[in-house]
């Protein structure tokens, strides 16, 4: 199987499950890997903007990245692990974990707060590419949570320059920017959507698939939406994807994770909705419009089975 093949669908963003102590929930986040595998996700991330990863230490992380192995240990599905942080030494190391145990890519996100130059992030990620030849490298631009944007350009001599660097996840809503960004790297660029609205128009364009929050909580939807997609059953694709509007806006009512967080914990498959600060749990008015979101669209959210 080649790696577009093994990455081609949903690969569901984990959040990082918490004890109400605050702890990483191990258990928790083994239940939830089996609940995705069982419900139509490819393959599984962690440790991107959704998985809180800057609220973390490294170690916290590289246990999690490893009891995802474990817990995926004899099974087909993809593994791509969030590995990125603001300094290049932690984003070495954990790229090094996830390496050693195997991984069949590892998603880089774009150094966050400092905002570096065009040349500043080439020479960043030409680094981790020469750190790690052998390791399939994504690139993961999402501007709104590091405040730069990976140019298009500037991915594209990234791409040409290290065969490593396989591909990129674009979380940005300037779709132009995919267009571009698939332009000037070529058919064969594996590019994925962060954007849940923007998962859907991106497959005509060349995309191989969704790496989509909304997997935490609708993975079948996510799911069955990439399929209709790639078997030319437009109809069924728009209406899913439609359909789940609401529950894309649920995801957000306040900030990603809370939202998904508080829902799974009520509906049973993690123990907490515990979110580390910064960040806060959901407050009263959020639990009111989550409530009416899934009133609105509970029939897209996956049944608990695990």
């Amino acid at each position: 199987m080649t790696l577009r093949e093994k990455l081609s669908g949903a690969i569901a963003p984990l959040f990082t499950p918490f004890t109400d102590e605050g702890e990483v929930d191990h258990d928790s986040l083994r239940r939830m890997v089996r609940w995705q595998l069982a419900n139509g996700s490819i393959g599984i991330s962690i440790g991107g903007s959704t998985g809180e990863p800057s609220s973390q230490t490294i170690e916290e992380r590289a246990a999690a990245i490893r009891t995802i192995r474990e817990e995926l240990a004899g099974s087909d599905a993809a593994f791509v692990p969030g590995t990125g942080s603001a300094k290049l030494n932690e984003t070495l190391e954990l790229t090094a974990v996830a390496q050693e145990v195997g991984v069949d890519a590892a998603l880089i996100i774009t150094p966050y707060y400092a905002r570096p130059t065009q040349e500043a992030l080439y020479q960043w990620y030409g680094t981790v590419a020469r750190e790690f030849p052998d390791l399939p490298l994504i690139a993961y631009n999402v501007p709104s949570r590091t405040a730069v944007e990976l140019a298009p350009e500037t991915f594209a001599r990234l791409y040409r320059d290290f065969d490593n660097i396989v591909g990129i996840k674009e979380t940005t809503k300037d779709f132009e920017h995919f267009s571009r960004t698939m332009h000037l790297a070529g058919p064969d660029l594996l590019m994925w959507s962060g954007i849940e609205l923007l998962c859907l128009p991106l497959i005509p364009l060349g995309g191989i698939g969704f790496i989509s929050a909304l997997s935490n909580i609708a993975p079948a939807a996510v799911a069955e939406t990439y399929a209709a997609a790639v078997a030319g059953d437009w109809e069924r694709a728009r209406e899913l994807h439609y359909g789940v509007h609401p529950l894309v806006d649920l995801l957000f009512v306040e900030t990603n994770p809370a939202p998904a967080k508080w829902l799974m914990a009520e509906r049973g498959l993690i123990s907490s909705g515990h979110v580390r600060p910064p960040l806060i749990g959901l407050t009263d008015q959020g639990i009111a419009r989550v409530e009416a979101l899934v009133a609105e669209a509970g029939q897209y959210l996956t049944e608990i089975d695990i």
